[in-house]
């Protein structure tokens, strides 16, 4: 089927420049792409293969070697200078989350290696994408060990297969971009890092916009080779230009002044480590080449600062997302007053700039966006929205989501003033019906609105946790950091006879124990396929992590919720860090409630801890109850991921049945049951309850790890 054209695509304009530096520069190190479902990611990343050039291959090698300069290590190979050639378009290879390792990187034939002394490799999906595009939807998905390959490859620009004392290694040189949902959770900060650019997109906010977008796909539909003509133009003069581009980039020079500014940004912006640094100075060449320059400006350092920086900053993990704009507009004011007067004024105008900072292409640099189109209309030298034409034969109209630009101020600040209204709703309401408190923790009755409470009280610092897991072995369906369980990593604990084809690592002495013990017939092998046995091995898996967290007006007493929401925020950083999924129950009044369905999400979670409010009665069995119903749907959803549910109470119930009716329906459950409850007097209620769900109880008090004195 025709893709749809690169060109055609409406707004975006930060996404699209940030691919087309990436294909005029691989060494940038590749896209992530952050943004709510439907922006049309997917067709922006696939538009983009599209407008690379064909390249040229040696006819018949499975690793797309160049035949100009053939791989000398390509197991296809060695290839001979005069080897016959062909040209084909640049591959687009999609890896899917399912995904494995042997999938990813190839693969070797064990049986053939021990039974023939064969070599035999089959590329995987690194070797497919060489010279190409490698697009990783949901990366943020996929297990860490596979995204470590990923980048690994990216940056070093090979692939390695190590497995036991064979190794093959090729060439994997591709574009890699990923694609991801915030909703579904945020990757480790230490992944982000890896990635060159990362750019946040968004739906348009404007009626006029999504009816065009809608308007496009609807003919795109109609008549996709149709659609696809019409932009035909555009398309072609953006992949000259990249063409061009790519001629120029060795030629482009990077002024000693402006090194230094980059430098200063990064040091005044807070990032760790030189991978900024470097990925804005490249990002600012590509820049220049992509305007047509020989020479870095300013405005170069300004643009590839607001794409290369914004996720590198140092944060807490589990800060909510989000670009902190007026932290990297300051880190760049700072930098650029520490020029010397005579260098270029933070517009641009370089040596090879034209008046007023323009380009050679006579395209103007103040403070413009990355669409081509500044917050004050201004024209860019990375201009791109010209290839972008009406159905209608008009000009689509631009607006770039950059940190910078007046949309993406806007943008913040709605989402701010949402946030604000949520938190005064949150902190003026009133108690409910049953027991509620006041601020300092008595408790009063009055005939307010039942799903109201006190205001919501903060939570303390966050401190290391013991650890909670499951402990009977689990068949290892997500790899994760927390619970025991049967894997393809990890400490080897036996051997097994292959179901199938030998899809893991073999277990060499028990593989020559059976060749030995079935006997060698003359003149036969020593070890043949049926002798094959796997090694199996025992790891770490991540778990859903449900916590049933009890807000009603008792924890509000002697300040004990700030302790429990501590305690609460302690735990979902731990699971952060164990890769986990989470979700959060909280029982008051007279029934439960699901503030966080099963998300990888933390950050969302972090939030909604924060909002919790505490008021009425203690309905801990609707608690049981809601936290049965959401596990059930779980294992249906995911049958393989296991859940461990986390209980904090302190085991009054003082509204609904007794609990102890509902322990039967988390049969089976492992479970966890933190002691709220503290004063000099204590019911014990708690531990009847982690008795009757035949969990482990664990007092609040002892659920920080503390340091030795």
């Amino acid at each position: 089927m025709t893709p749809y054209p690169f060109s055609a695509v409406v707004g975006l304009d930060d996404l699209r420049l940030a691919l087309l530096l990436t294909a005029v520069s691989p060494h940038v190190g590749g896209v992530l792409v952050r943004g709510e479902k439907g922006t049309a990611k997917s067709t922006v990343v696939r538009a983009l293969a599209g407008l690379l050039p064909d390249v040229a291959v040696v006819r018949g090698c499975r690793f797309a070697c160049d035949p100009a300069a053939p791989d000398p290590d390509c197991p296809d190979g060695p290839h001979a200078p005069d080897s016959p050639a062909v040209r084909r378009p640049s591959a687009l290879v999609e890896l899917p989350v399912g995904a494995t390792e042997d999938r990813v990187v190839g693969t070797l034939d064990i049986q053939r290696a021990l039974a023939d002394g064969v070599k035999a490799y089959e590329p995987g999906l690194l070797a497919a994408a060489h010279r190409g595009v490698l697009y990783v939807d949901e990366v943020n998905l996929l297990p860490d060990h596979l995204v470590d390959l990923l980048l690994d490859a990216a940056a070093m620009g090979r692939a390695h297969v190590e497995r036991d004392g064979v190794s093959v290694k090729h060439a994997a040189r591709f574009l890699l971009v990923g694609t991801m949902n915030p909703e579904e959770g945020e990757p480790r900060p230490q992944l982000v890092d890896r990635f060159g650019l990362v750019v946040t997109v968004a739906a348009p906010r404007q009626a006029k916009d999504r009816a065009e977008v809608v308007r496009r796909r609807l003919a795109y539909e109609a008549d996709p080779s149709a659609f696809a003509a019409r932009f035909a133009n555009d398309e072609g003069e953006l992949a000259q230009r990249i063409v061009t581009a790519r001629r120029v980039l060795p030629r482009v020079a990077l002024p000693d002044r402006m090194l230094d500014r980059i430098a200063r940004v990064c040091l005044a912006y807070g990032v760790d480590g030189l991978r900024a640094d470097i990925v804005v100075a490249r990002c600012a060449v590509a820049l220049a080449a992509w305007s047509g320059r020989e020479t870095v400006t300013g405005q170069d350092v300004r643009d590839a600062a607001r794409l290369a920086l914004p996720h590198r900053r140092r944060k807490d993990p589990l800060d909510p997302p989000g670009t902190d704009e007026q932290k990297l507009e300051d880190a760049l004011a700072e930098a650029e007053a520490g020029d010397d007067p005579d260098d270029d004024p933070p517009g641009g105008g370089g040596p090879d700039s034209g008046p007023d900072g323009a380009g050679p292409d006579g395209a103007g640099s103040d403070r413009a966006g990355a669409d081509g189109s500044g917050s004050d209309g201004s024209s860019h030298p990375s201009d791109i929205s010209d290839f972008s034409e009406r159905s209608d034969g008009g000009k689509s109209p631009q607006r770039s989501m950059a940190p910078g630009t007046a949309s993406g101020r806007s943008d913040l600040r709605d989402k701010s003033e949402m946030s604000g209204e949520a938190e005064r709703s949150a902190s003026g309401a009133t108690g409910d019906g049953d027991t509620a408190t006041n601020g300092d923790g008595a408790e009063r009755r009055d005939g307010g609105d039942p799903r109201a409470g006190a205001p919501a009280v903060a939570a303390g610092q966050a401190y290391r946790t013991r650890t909670l897991s499951i402990a009977r072995r689990g068949e290892g369906g997500h790899s994760g950091r927390r619970s025991p369980a049967f894997s393809r990593r990890g400490r080897v604990v036996g051997s097994r006879v292959p179901h199938g084809k030998l899809t893991g690592a073999p277990h060499l002495p028990a593989t020559l124990r059976a060749a030995l013990h079935r006997g060698t017939p003359r003149g036969g092998s020593v070890v043949e396929p049926r002798d094959l046995r796997e090694s199996v091995h025992v790891g770490r898996e991540a778990n859903l992590v449900l916590f049933v967290v009890d807000a009603s007006g008792s924890m509000a007493a002697r300040k004990r919720m700030t302790i429990v929401k501590t305690a609460v925020l302690s735990l979902l950083r731990d699971a952060y860090q164990r890769r986990d999924r989470v979700g959060m129950i909280t029982f008051r009044g007279h029934d439960a409630e699901q503030v966080l369905p099963p998300t990888s999400s933390h950050e969302v979670g972090v939030l909604r801890l924060a909002a919790l409010r505490t008021g009425g009665r203690t309905p801990l069995a609707a608690g049981l109850r809601t936290a049965a119903a959401t596990i059930a749907t779980e294992r249906r959803r995911d049958p393989r991921r296991r859940p461990l549910l986390v209980i904090v109470t302190d085991g009054r119930a003082t509204s609904g049945p007794d609990p102890v009716q509902v322990a039967p329906a988390l049969a089976g459950v492992s479970t966890v049951v933190v002691d709220c409850e503290s004063g000099p007097i204590r019911l014990g209620l708690a531990g009847r309850l982690a008795t009757a769900l035949d969990a482990d109880l664990m007092p609040l008090d002892q659920l920080e790890v503390r340091r030795a004195a």
